[in-house]
């Protein structure tokens, strides 16, 4: 069938069922833009007001849908602004495809009028890019683009097309398979390996599975509680692995890491196989790997043969994918008893105490234990980045239907809002909030104005200290209370912001607001927004 690429770009996507993209657009990407307007009944388009944020809220999509989102931006500046949503979803594993417009193919080069070499740029944080200069290569770029993004461990694929090339008029035809000689990622185990690690579990006096985010990039979730609840085997997480399991599971022991809880840490270190599933151990999760290798069997899965052993060592790798890897493992798995085990990780926890909060403030720590009791189970949290995150991961108790989304391998500031719109657009039917500090919310608040204009219903939620909180505790602690860069005096009300925007919005700053606020939260038909004031010397932990 004749038709132009940008023609042809367009019936890619609704090949592969993409409902809604994200993006920003410009000269170089306007012929993309023009082909999209005749397919509007079938692919929303989504108008971001910063091209970062059309890339987060794709993430977002993706985290809840499951597949490859897509996210679009001309070029130049649009392109650049895009590479740190790129680098976020690629140190998390994100499936998103980012469409890019380039200056004419016989200008690239030239430094013409908003010209930037993107693949070059994005390519440590890409899995694959193209540069497609061969209009005839559309079909195979996009199929192949969609199936790398999606399949192994998944991540962002880039493709930039000059507007020379969107123009061309090409004889189109989709692909129905995808065959990629040099990328063939593995996925089942390996039979005789998956009978040592089985081994290596029932032998085990004191096993823990620690769950990190590859196990929902991989649809595991069912699979690890199965093995899990069958083996009676104690559960923590990373960051990226909150509510795979509910909080209130007899098994789930909670986060470790520096910000993680007492009761998860303590754990890791007298348990004498760790299991971990999906997870990459990074310096935030385990601050002294090398003792760790030293006392315990390391059982280590991953679709990634790259991540295992990068950092601690592993006794047992078992590369492939998790949720085919730990299928393999239930059919060999024999039902078994840690009572004792058990019991004893859950006198390590110590009783939580809450600071008291100065007057005309509230303690964040219990607003958050309050929001998680009045939310619906089938919830999306999107934390953003800072002491609202901590705050969140380690209070908000999640149950069997809920779900954390965070900016977890590159800990990206204005995160949560665009991704919150992302997720509620991939999945209607979930209540989604985003909890962000008020440095964070001031990098990515224009985008109420994408949830307004859209019709999209996320509760929004800013805690305000005035300070960048998180600097400010490293300032304190560490630099002698040296406090600098760190104010945000200026800051607008956020309670007049949101009215400009025509959200409906409250302030909580002591305890009979913060029902209030809780309750419209929790209640209020449409997007809505919640201050909630925090002492300025609020610690994280």
């Amino acid at each position: 069938m004749k038709m132009t690429v940008s023609q042809a770009m367009v019936e890619c996507l609704k090949a592969e069922n993409v409902k809604v993209v994200f993006g920003y657009p410009g000269a170089a990407i306007c012929p993309f833009y023009d082909a999209l307007l005749d397919a509007e009944n079938d692919i929303r388009q989504v108008l971001v007001r910063q091209e970062a944020n059309g890339g987060h809220a794709a993430n977002g999509y993706a985290r809840i849908s499951g597949k490859p989102a897509v996210c679009i931006a001309t070029s130049g500046p649009g392109a650049t602004n895009l590479i740190t949503a790129i680098a976020t979803a690629y140190a998390d594993s994100i499936p998103i495809v980012c469409i890019t417009g380039q200056v004419n193919t016989d200008q690239i080069g030239s430094d013409v009028f908003q010209e930037a070499d993107i693949t070059g740029s994005a390519e440590p944080f890409v899995k694959h890019s193209y540069l497609l200069k061969d209009p005839e290569d559309t079909a195979r770029v996009f199929k192949e683009a969609f199936y790398i993004a999606g399949t192994g461990r998944p991540g962002p694929v880039l493709i930039d097309i000059p507007m020379d090339v969107q123009k061309s008029v090409i004889d189109f035809e989709y692909p129905e398979k995808c065959e990629i000689r040099s990328y063939k990622p593995t996925t089942k185990g390996n039979y005789v390996q998956v009978r040592r690690v089985m081994a290596a579990l029932e032998e085990a006096e004191k096993p823990l599975i620690c769950i990190g985010g590859g196990v929902f990039a991989a649809h595991a979730e069912n699979e690890i509680r199965e093995l899990a609840d069958l083996m009676q085997i104690p559960v923590i997480t990373t960051m990226m692995g909150i509510s795979v399991f509910p909080n209130d599971d007899q098994l789930f022991c909670g986060m470790i890491g520096t910000h993680g809880v007492k009761m998860a840490n303590a754990a890791v270190n007298e348990c004498d196989v760790l299991f971990l599933v999906g997870a990459r151990v990074g310096d935030r999760a385990v601050k002294t790997p090398l003792a760790l290798e030293k006392t315990t069997k390391i059982i280590h899965i991953d679709i990634d043969p790259a991540e295992i052993g990068k950092n601690i060592g592993a006794d047992l790798p078992l590369v492939g994918d998790a949720k085919l890897v730990l299928q393999q493992m239930t059919e060999l798995a024999k039902p078994m008893k840690h009572d004792e085990w058990i019991a004893h990780i859950k006198t390590l926890g110590g009783e939580r105490k809450y600071v008291e909060p100065a007057k005309g403030t509230v303690n964040p720590r219990v607003f958050i234990d309050r929001l998680a009791k009045k939310m619906p189970a089938n919830v999306t949290v999107v934390a953003d980045v800072g002491q609202n995150q901590i705050w969140t991961c380690t209070e908000y108790k999640f149950r069997k239907e809920g779900r954390l989304l965070t900016s977890g391998g590159m800990g990206t500031m204005g995160y949560s809002v665009p991704a919150a719109i992302g997720a509620k657009m991939a999945d209607n039917s979930r209540a989604t909030v985003a909890i962000c500090g008020d440095g964070a919310f001031q990098m990515s608040f224009m985008e109420l104005a994408t949830a307004v204009q859209f019709g999209v219903d996320i509760k929004v939620v800013v805690m305000t200290n005035n300070r960048l909180g998180m600097v400010r505790e490293l300032q304190t602690n560490g630099y002698h209370d040296r406090q600098t860069a760190v104010f945000l005096d200026g800051s607008p009300d956020f309670i007049k912001l949101a009215e400009a925007y025509s959200i409906p919005a409250m302030r909580v700053y002591d305890d009979a607001t913060m029902d209030k606020g809780v309750e419209m939260l929790a209640e209020h038909k449409g997007i809505c927004l919640v201050e909630v004031v925090v002492d300025k010397d609020m610690p994280t932990l």
